[in-house]
């Protein structure tokens, strides 16, 4: 989760949401514990489920579900659910949706940076494997969604207001394509969408050899 400009924690959404910022850094270090990365994101693509079904898809015991799951509860990232077999013996959670931003490094403390440091880490290492993982299970030339991996790379010139305006329309088209469960057409599924941009590394300053008085024409 990139964190600059307005980044944003992932989440289901069935409309969009006003961005709220997590400034606080015990929420910060809730969402950056690694098993709960996995659960959320769990939730977030295959939907409702219990501690017990989080526990055997990610290979957990019921109890650490348990607690991570009222962990995440306690800081608004998950919620109960109603049971969607409609028998009601179990508790089920979601993720809650929302456009969640991190502060721009500038204003993180030296702690939130390490914190979100940790976050980013096992969630890029997260993105990536889900994408490998997503190729490898592609079908072949009969399946028209192994063709679903539209891939990008290129660079523009933006002054850094002009950064912040590019991502916010990224999250605009985003919201333009979000819509009720009712309203999205047979044969849709779930598109994974990430973003990433950052400043091009500064080129190091070019050195130059020490003068010396010895011209080229002088033997060695």
């Amino acid at each position: 989760m990139a964190q600059e400009p307005g980044a944003r924690a992932e989440s289901p959404s069935k409309a969009p949401h006003a961005p709220t910022e997590l400034s606080d850094l015990a929420t910060l270090k809730a969402l950056a514990q690694p098993r709960r990365q996995r659960m959320l994101q769990h939730l977030t693509l295959h939907g409702p489920a219990t501690s017990a079904t989080l526990a055997r898809a990610l290979g957990l015991n019921t109890g650490s579900t348990s607690y991570h799951l009222r962990e995440l509860a306690r800081y608004g990232f998950v919620e109960e659910s109603s049971d969607p077999r409609g028998q009601g013996r179990q508790r089920w959670w979601r993720a809650v949706p929302g456009d969640r931003r991190f502060p721009p490094r500038s204003r993180q403390s030296a702690e939130m940076r390490l914190v979100m440091d940790e976050l980013n880490h096992h969630a890029y290492a997260a993105d990536l494997e889900l994408f490998e993982q997503t190729q490898l299970q592609a079908g072949g030339y009969e399946d028209p969604w192994a063709d679903a991996f539209p891939y990008s790379r290129g660079s523009i010139r933006l002054t850094l207001p002009e950064l912040r305006a590019f991502f916010e329309e990224y999250i605009a088209l985003l919201n333009r394509y979000k819509r009720p469960d009712a309203d999205t057409p047979r044969g849709a599924r779930t598109v994974l969408t990430r973003f990433l941009a950052f400043p091009a590394p500064v080129a190091a300053p070019e050195t130059h050899p020490a003068p010396h008085n010895r011209r080229e024409s002088d033997p060695s």
